[in-house]
């Protein structure tokens, strides 16, 4: 009852806008999934972790295949594939053949001069490849036991060591080029190097949000992916703890968002049974950030499997759509999302083993409602 009467007082505050208006309803975006990769049968795709677009609309998407014809558990293409397709979807090359800090890798970002940086969970790597597919830069160390790296096996993780990661998840660049890495399995901190690859400071710590996840900003359980928005504003998928953080590029705290839009919690889940206590704001795993005027953010949910659009810098919840489930338009882990415009997404749809392109229809006419309440409240409609 306590917790009833808390989310009540919540949501009043939240949703009542000023001058005696009626809320306004998410929306619910209209969406397809059209055909996209062009697969064969013998370059079948395992779980696709990442996927990333760069400035010629070529596609690359990271996933985990099967170890094949080498037979080894840990060994470059072995359990990571890179590989790149055009604007049509026609395969086009596969990229970091037998590279060393190749491993379990965990997501894959193309900064603005065309560079793909891939995030290594496993061999605690951030590795940079030029145009041309050559390795320019490794940030952090592989462990020299491959057998028993220490993410897995350490309990408590060792304390953080400056340059060094420990469970990497996802990378990020501010205007002036500086890098921001999710240190996210076992850190749970931000770490900040400048453009050189120079280490320059960390922030964060691992800890837990409260019962509602509003409490304790800069602590992290998880944070999953990063991204940033025109203006600096650093975004961090905070997933253990069921919410986004906001941060300045040295780290101080501006605000939360939450994924508070109702859903049906009886719907029994794509994976596993139902939660019989199932929370009021989901997890957010993805953080994806449009490079158009003006600027939006998307991120997704594994239950019920939705994908949410956010107005920048506040984070306004403009619309959702999607459901967890195993059909074409439907969702299984979303781990991964690249938004080259404002209504074009690639969805690394993980435990689907696919790659999904979706092309949104919104209703600008209820994203600019929302807009308009939440500027009279002067609250933000997502905090």
């Amino acid at each position: 009852m306590k917790r009833t009467m808390r989310v009540s007082k919540l949501f009043f505050f939240v949703l009542i806008p000023a001058f005696g208006q009626q809320p306004v309803p998410i929306p619910e975006i209209k969406f397809e999934s059209v055909p996209f990769l062009k697969i064969t049968y013998d370059r079948n795709l395992g779980e696709v972790l990442g996927v990333a677009v760069n400035s010629k609309g070529h596609v690359v998407v990271l996933n985990h295949p099967g170890t094949g014809d080498l037979g080894a558990p840990v060994y470059g293409e072995a359990t990571t594939q890179l590989l790149e397709y055009d604007e049509k979807g026609n395969f086009v090359r596969q990229l970091g053949k037998g590279v060393y800090g190749l491993a379990y890798a965990h997501s894959v970002r193309f900064d603005k001069y065309d560079n793909l940086w891939v995030v290594d969970k496993a061999t605690m790597s951030v590795m940079k490849f030029n145009p041309e597919g050559i390795v320019v830069m490794n940030l952090g160390r592989r462990d020299e036991g491959p057998d028993e790296p220490r993410y897995r096996h350490a309990n408590p993780p060792p304390v953080p060591v400056d340059a060094m990661f420990n469970g990497t998840t996802d990378v990020t660049w501010d205007s002036d080029d500086n890098i921001y890495v999710s240190d996210g399995y076992f850190n749970s901190e931000i770490a900040k190097f400048d453009k050189h690859g120079n280490w320059i400071k960390r922030w964060g710590s691992a800890g837990k949000g409260g019962e509602h996840a509003n409490e304790n900003p800069g602590q992290f359980s998880n944070p999953h992916n990063i991204g940033i928005d025109r203006s600096n504003n650093i975004y961090v998928a905070d997933r253990g703890n069921r919410r986004i953080q906001v941060f300045d590029t040295e780290g101080n705290f501006k605000r939360f968002i939450f994924l508070n839009v109702p859903y049906d919690k009886t719907r029994h889940p794509v994976l596993g049974n139902r939660n019989p206590d199932p929370p009021d704001e989901t997890a957010p795993w993805t953080i994806c950030v449009t490079s158009g005027t003006p600027q939006y953010l998307y991120t997704s949910d594994t239950e019920p499997g939705r994908i949410y659009k956010l107005a920048l810098p506040r984070g306004e919840i403009l619309g959702t759509f999607g459901k967890s489930g195993h059909e074409l338009g439907q969702f299984n882990w979303v781990h991964g999302l690249a938004c080259p415009d404002e209504n074009t997404l690639y969805v690394a749809d993980m435990n689907n083993w696919r790659l999904q392109k979706i092309v949104m229809h919104p209703d600008k006419q209820k994203e600019a409602a929302i807009l308009q309440q939440d500027k009279q409240k002067g609250t933000a409609g997502g905090r």
